[in-house]
């Protein structure tokens, strides 16, 4: 795995994360789109689906980029103080300063909602083409309890279970806010770019429905769902990376 390097983003609050990321620019003969991976919430670079990727695409020459959002990883920052506006706002920049041509967004879970996000603010053909794997956007409306809504706007943190680490899962209410201003799925999604959507039947942290509802949403015309029937929503094992990557190399870009 090439080692991570560090670019500093200023934000609005003052503060100015070193944001980590790998990058591998890809063979000067390759004009492929440059690939970007954007993990999900708490999640980071070091994931198999991002490794997977990253390793995959410098196998092939193709350009890659990966990185940790601020206070996830080995990013800087504090994760109370991330937001879907504040990890695009990096995204962007990372983008900015290392992928001059054409990309490829790959979006996993909340990473899906964020690939949305990076997609509408980048000018119209940048984005040749977009992944989302158990993406999740709007979670914090159809995946926050009103009770726990009541708490986050009362400037409450939600503490839930953890299915994948010892910790219980912070909702801080400056992520559920922002993520409530952020919501797509109220109307059309202005984007035209091809786009795939990968979901596991048996995701129990977001409903296979949610990616049915994006692509009914998406404006473009060539939206594609694969269903998982027995796909749990980290898509991670060997035959789930293997269809994810077939995938990816057998997406069209847009002209």
């Amino acid at each position: 795995m090439t080692t991570p390097s560090f670019h500093p983003v200023p934000h609005a609050d003052g503060t100015t994360p070193a944001i980590a990321f790998r990058f591998t620019p890809g063979a000067p003969d390759n004009s492929s789109p440059a690939i970007v991976f954007l993990p999900g919430y708490m999640s980071d670079m070091s994931g198999s689906k991002a490794c997977a990727i990253f390793d995959w695409a410098k196998a092939r020459g193709r350009a890659c980029l990966t990185l940790d959002y601020s206070g996830c990883g080995l990013s800087g920052g504090s994760f109370a103080e991330g937001s879907l506006s504040r990890w695009r706002d990096e995204v962007l920049a990372l983008i900015a300063a290392k992928c001059p041509g054409e990309v490829v967004l790959v979006g996993s879970s909340m990473g899906g909602w964020l690939m949305l996000l990076v997609a509408l603010v980048l000018p119209a053909g940048k984005v040749a083409g977009l992944l989302g794997i158990a993406a999740a956007p709007d979670f914090t409306q159809w995946g926050t309890s009103e009770e726990d809504k009541a708490a986050l706007s009362a400037g409450e943190v939600v503490w839930e279970d953890n299915p994948y680490g010892l910790e219980p899962t912070p909702t801080y209410p400056l992520f559920w806010r922002d993520g409530q201003a952020h919501r797509l799925l109220d109307g059309v999604i202005a984007l035209n770019c091809p786009l795939r959507l990968i979901h596991g039947q048996a995701d129990g942290d977001v409903p296979f429905e949610i990616s049915l509802r994006l692509a009914a949403k998406l404006r473009s015309g060539d939206v594609q769902v694969c269903l998982v029937k027995d796909g749990d929503h980290r898509l991670s094992r060997e035959a789930d990376i293997a269809l994810i990557l077939a995938t990816l190399a057998a997406l069209p870009t847009a002209p």
